[in-house]
């Protein structure tokens, strides 16, 4: 399969939208926004042993590929609109091809979001998606709106992807439950545009609970305590040692739930307005700087590092 070839198949199976005049096949895209919206744009790179094991299933890579770019529009409360794939593959696969496309289309499917161009080059298997949204003047959510006295919040449960990735790197036995939050987190794309006018400040989790929130709070210019024993955690990830189980929540990262701030008079508005998401307080912003996780005693705990860097 040629390059035209492998572009061809995208194509012929990826939808479109109302609002794009020129998809996949020209030089560039030709796009129409809204009236009244702004665009919100992300750009994600994943690349085989670094952001996934070596051999993991196509239709899983597909699907966590767009699956980052999605958590970052929701952390923006945007609404997906249009995304662009980059594709750096080692061979001609058209098997493995299909069953990436199989993964990322189901996902594109389920929020409306349309391939409108990219890339195709030969090299070691490297996965670019820029993804752009629509959100309405003003009102993005963004990480530089944290208050003193704001409730700290997390969707969903933490923890289950960096277990999995440590089983596996042990070679013990996996649990399927965590394998699948490793493998297609959930991107919270309709609990990001619920907390537009709700949350002060949002952040997606992707490289460690501490580190996220930490970027918060330096760009809020306040600090942040959370409680360890207020994380949630999945029945999965409970069978795990209470210490093992924390380092994994605070600092393991690939969990992709939101973390916002939110004025503690809308804890019954949030509860409400999350539409059979699961949230949780976890803690408080404070005045100061970086963030102080406290165990049952109030101690202050450190863990060995508070997230994943690419260059350290």
């Amino acid at each position: 399969m040629g390059e035209f070839d492998l572009i061809d198949r995208i194509r012929a199976r990826a939808t479109t939208r109302d609002d794009v005049v020129l998809g996949i096949g020209d030089d560039a895209a030709i796009l129409e926004p809204p009236p009244g919206k702004q665009l919100v744009v992300t750009a994600d790179t994943l690349n085989a042993g670094v952001h996934f094991p070596e051999a993991t299933r196509a239709e899983d890579i597909g699907w966590k590929t767009l699956a980052v770019n999605l958590s970052d529009l929701a952390a923006m409360g945007a609404q997906p609109a249009w995304c662009t794939l980059s594709l750096s593959l080692p061979g001609s696969d058209p098997k493995w091809l299909d069953g990436f496309l199989d993964g990322f289309l189901e996902l594109a499917s389920r929020h409306g979001i349309a391939i409108v161009g990219g890339d195709t080059t030969r090299g070691p298997l490297s996965l670019g998606v820029t993804a752009m949204g629509f959100v309405e003047p003003g009102r993005a959510l963004r990480r530089d709106g944290a208050r003193v006295g704001d409730d700290i919040w997390v969707t969903g449960a933490l923890g289950d992807a960096a277990a999995a990735l440590q089983s596996l790197f042990a070679g013990a036995a996996l649990d399927r439950t965590l394998r699948a939050r490793l493998d297609r987190p959930t991107p919270r794309v309709e609990a990001g545009r619920r907390l537009v006018g709700l949350a002060n400040a949002c952040i997606d989790v992707s490289d460690g609970l501490l580190a996220d929130l930490g970027h918060i709070c330096a760009r809020s210019n306040v600090g942040a305590e959370i409680g360890l024993d207020a994380l949630p955690a999945s029945p999965a990830l409970q069978r795990f040692s209470p210490a093992m189980r924390q380092a994994w929540q605070a600092a393991g990262g690939d969990d992709y739930e939101l973390c916002f701030t939110a004025r503690q008079e809308l804890r019954d508005e949030i509860a409400a307005a999350m539409g059979g998401v699961a949230v949780t307080r976890i803690g408080s912003i404070v005045t100061g700087q970086g963030v102080r996780a406290l165990d049952a005693d109030g101690n202050e705990w450190r863990p060995p590092r508070t997230g994943y860097t690419h260059f350290e």
